[in-house]
């Protein structure tokens, strides 16, 4: 009689785990939701850019936006690192997060300066700086909102933020020289860089870039459309480009650009916030965010 006794209270016991057991893995998704991409929250990150003023080098507005890109990525626990170096003899400030000391596999870039004249625009404005909404702002906000939401189950990821890219042609200065800095110092060999610019116009049009990685790019197009975003990345090569991903071209890494070069406001004054959208942001970010979660 004991031994029966002592059995149905084991089973009993048993029978009590298994329901709390189950009833935690249904309770605990509503606890521990995902963090999902938001093009509003990015939309934001481009605000706050614009508002320090034209990010040229040197100058306090892009001190500032250096401080503001470390904080948003340490309160999204990552480490962000200043590479304080020089390219041709000018001054490179680029900013690299990581989130673990494990080699990254993945670099995904963009460029946080802005051109310190606008000689595209056909008015006044062309002695002035470019407020930089679209190219400049917007890569770093895909940056800033993918830093708050990849799951730490992706693979090892730097996030880079490039200076010195948009003035070449003024002063003796050359394009791109923050990502040539970068890759010039770079010790290890990542299995792909991908590149955001100029990804936040409100009619997005990303057609494949000529000198991408053409492996890579297929992949990422083909992502964005089984997410139901073939009509904003475009399977079709439109443009070559001297961007932030030719160094690691160079460097024999496959690298792709994501860049909308339709964009009539190009280094122009009228490069400003009201251009840009928070679903062309949602759209870029929620690509990248599903293509890393599909990589070994």
């Amino acid at each position: 009689m004991m031994v029966i006794r002592n059995n149905r209270i084991s089973i009993l016991v048993v029978l009590g785990v298994l329901f709390i057991t189950l009833a935690v893995w249904e309770v605990l998704p509503l606890f521990y939701q995902p963090v999902l991409f938001s093009g509003q929250r990015a939309y934001q990150d481009v605000l706050a850019q614009v508002a320090f003023g034209p990010r040229v080098p040197d100058s306090l507005a892009h001190a500032e936006t250096i401080t503001y890109i470390q904080n948003e990525l340490r309160k999204a626990g990552w480490q962000a690192q200043l590479q304080d170096t020089n390219w041709q003899g000018f001054g490179i400030q680029n900013i690299i997060a990581s989130r673990s000391n494990q080699t990254p596999q993945i670099i995904l870039g963009a460029h946080y300066d802005s051109r310190m004249l606008a000689d595209q625009d056909p008015g006044p404005g062309r002695n002035a700086p470019v407020p930089g909404a679209n190219d400049g702002a917007s890569g770093v906000a895909v940056l800033l909102e993918l830093a708050r939401t990849l799951p730490k189950t992706s693979l090892p990821t730097w996030l880079v933020f490039f200076d010195a890219e948009d003035d070449g042609g003024i002063a003796g200065r050359d394009w791109i020289m923050g990502s040539q800095a970068f890759v010039a110092a770079l010790t290890f060999h990542p299995r792909a860089a991908i590149i955001v610019d100029m990804v936040g116009d409100a009619n997005l049009d990303i057609y494949m870039e000529q000198n991408s990685n053409a492996a890579l790019m297929s992949e990422i197009w083909g992502q964005a459309a089984q997410l139901g975003f073939g009509q904003e990345f475009i399977p079709t090569v439109k443009y070559s480009m001297e961007d932030d991903h030719t160094p690691f071209l160079k460097a024999g890494i496959p690298a792709v650009d994501i860049i909308d070069f339709d964009y009539p406001y190009w280094h122009t004054a009228a490069d400003t916030p009201d251009k840009v959208s928070p679903k062309s942001l949602e759209i870029v970010g929620e690509t990248l965010s599903a293509w890393l979660m599909q990589q070994k």
